[in-house]
């Protein structure tokens, strides 16, 4: 088995192996209008996606996709159309993406353990953690998930599937501070998946196994958590302050206010346009749209907000009671009852 399959075996595994929770019992709430669009990408001939990492959107419109196989790291015009690849050799397995204010590229790796700052040509900027390098340091990470700023230029690291920390560095890459571990009481994590600040400089945290969104000041001290929404896989801000989150668990889309109560969501499981299996990571366009990394469909999806007109919000038709395209057991077949065959 290769590298990459490795890696993405020991994600897999380890996500699968978190007990279920009983999270409570969610009832109807309205669906966010929004109408998906298929084939938005124009791919170059003879190009597929593959696992679907990350998705981020510049100031410009232009939208950068982050998958599994090459090209890992891609831009497209905010029409869709293809503009270049970069970053070839840069990348192991790819997991979150982000633009900051200045228009630089940010990349956490899952399989190298590194997180880079990219200038919009795609050339490195900056490099956070030691390639192939997987412990718990000031300058070291393991399997660091997501990346976020604050108006300061702070860069906000979710060190989440070795380490269970949030980490703190300046614009410069110095280390300022870190908070969490492993584990459910306020201010520790099971999996801190995704992160954003918002302009009063609150830090929200996916905290995916939890299935909680935890706030914190920007030191890292616990202000509240955001209980019964499902399980925050990718995390964005929406204009108005809102938050959209792409729960993966449940595979929908789910807007919140401030105080974290659901306004609406979207989406359901399931391999159809619209639907999503593993829903990653969602971003959002200058122009409203939403773009959403669809993991197991290997694809990239598109929501364009549905004009005024259009807006009559009826209830969602999907209620989640159980989390989908997660548990399995060993395989049972013939390869396992080999006895002194080759193998």
């Amino acid at each position: 088995m290769n590298r990459y399959l490795s890696t993405t075996a020991l994600l897999f595994v380890g996500a699968v192996g978190f007990a279920q929770q009983q999270l409570p019992a969610f009832q109807p709430v309205p669906e966010i209008r929004y109408s998906v669009h298929s084939d938005f990408f124009e791919l170059p001939r003879g190009m597929n996606f593959g696992e679907a990492a990350g998705v981020a959107v510049a100031a410009n419109g232009h939208i950068f996709l982050f998958q599994r196989v090459q090209p890992m790291l891609t831009e497209y015009t905010s029409e869709g159309k293809f503009i270049r690849s970069l970053g070839e050799g840069l990348f192991v397995t790819p997991h979150g993406l982000r633009i900051d204010p200045e228009g630089n590229i940010w990349t956490t790796d899952v399989g190298s353990h590194v997180v880079l700052k990219l200038s919009p040509d795609g050339h490195v900027l900056m490099v956070l953690g030691h390639k192939n390098q997987d412990a718990e340091g000031t300058w070291l990470f393991n399997r660091p998930a997501d990346v976020g700023f604050d108006i300061k230029g702070n860069v906000y690291i979710a060190d989440g599937y070795g380490n269970s920390r949030i980490i703190k560095f300046d614009k410069a890459g110095r280390y300022l501070t870190t908070w969490g571990k492993y584990g459910t009481e306020p201010g520790e994590f099971r999996l801190p998946h995704a992160i954003v600040i918002d302009r009063k400089g609150q830090v929200y945290v996916a905290d995916r196994e939890n299935a909680r969104i935890q706030v914190f000041n920007e030191d890292g001290k616990f202000i509240r958590q955001e209980t019964g929404v499902g399980y925050p896989y990718g995390l964005s801000l929406l204009p108005n302050g809102h938050l959209i989150m792409a729960d993966g668990g449940y595979d929908r889309l789910v807007e919140l206010d401030e105080q974290g109560k659901i306004l609406g969501a979207l989406g359901e499981p399931g391999h159809l346009p619209g639907q999503f299996a593993w829903a990653h990571a969602v971003a959002v366009g200058p122009d409203g749209k939403l773009y959403v990394a669809d993991t197991l469909n290997w694809r990239f999806q598109v929501f364009t907000p549905m004009s005024e007109v259009k807006q009559s919000r009826g209830m969602s038709r999907y209620i989640p009671t159980v989390r989908m395209f997660n548990d399995f057991k060993p395989s049972n077949g013939w390869t396992p009852h080999l006895t002194g065959l080759a193998k």
